[in-house]
């Protein structure tokens, strides 16, 4: 019996968040600057960095809590997802979801952002459609909705240190990808 690397675009994204947070750790400092996009008024468009930052805020966490919330769900969402989709696709979704959270924080939020709870919330919305025919809507994808989408508005009203919009903007991604890609035939290995 062998260990099987059986979801890359999952494990090497999991593996990377880890190493950011253990050399943040090390390194004070390293997330706050690389991995932490800015919000409105902070974005300066004539710095590289910056547009890095666009895609590299998923990969910064707060502390281990804040990766272990993130990484449980994506660890157990994310191989689910590569065998319906394949590697490729769900890492596309996963940039593009970063940088639609990104672009978005900087442009309407005041606050940074930092973390893959955008992508937690991708992967979620994502799952409900991986069993569905054309024409039709899964009732699990409404009900994820209502109930997961549903709370983070209602969350979005009170003065915390969570990015409900992120969520809000991950689950969108996550739902439009799922529209877009549900009816093709899973992915061959």
């Amino acid at each position: 019996m062998s260990i099987k690397y059986n979801a890359p675009a999952t494990l090497s994204f999991s593996l990377a968040a880890g190493v950011v947070l253990i050399l943040d750790a090390i390194l004070p400092g390293l997330a706050e600057n690389w991995f932490l996009v800015p919000g409105r008024g902070g974005f300066d468009p004539a710095n590289l960095r910056d547009y890095v930052l666009l895609l590299s805020h998923v990969l910064g966490h707060a502390g281990l809590d804040h990766y272990l919330a993130n990484f449980f769900f994506i660890l157990l969402l994310g191989p689910v997802l590569e065998e319906r989709y394949g590697s490729g696709v769900l890492a596309a979704m996963t940039l593009v979801t970063a940088l639609a959270t990104g672009l978005l924080n900087v442009l309407l939020f005041p606050t940074a952002l930092m973390g893959a709870s955008g992508i937690v919330f991708m992967m979620i919305l994502l799952s409900s459609f991986t069993n569905f025919g054309k024409g039709e809507i899964p009732l699990t994808f409404i009900l994820i909705l209502v109930l997961y989408l549903g709370k983070e508005v209602i969350n979005a009203f009170t003065n915390n240190d969570i990015s409900e919009f992120s969520h809000i903007i991950g689950g969108l991604c996550g739902s439009l990808f799922g529209f877009l890609k549900g009816t093709t035939r899973p992915a061959v290995r």
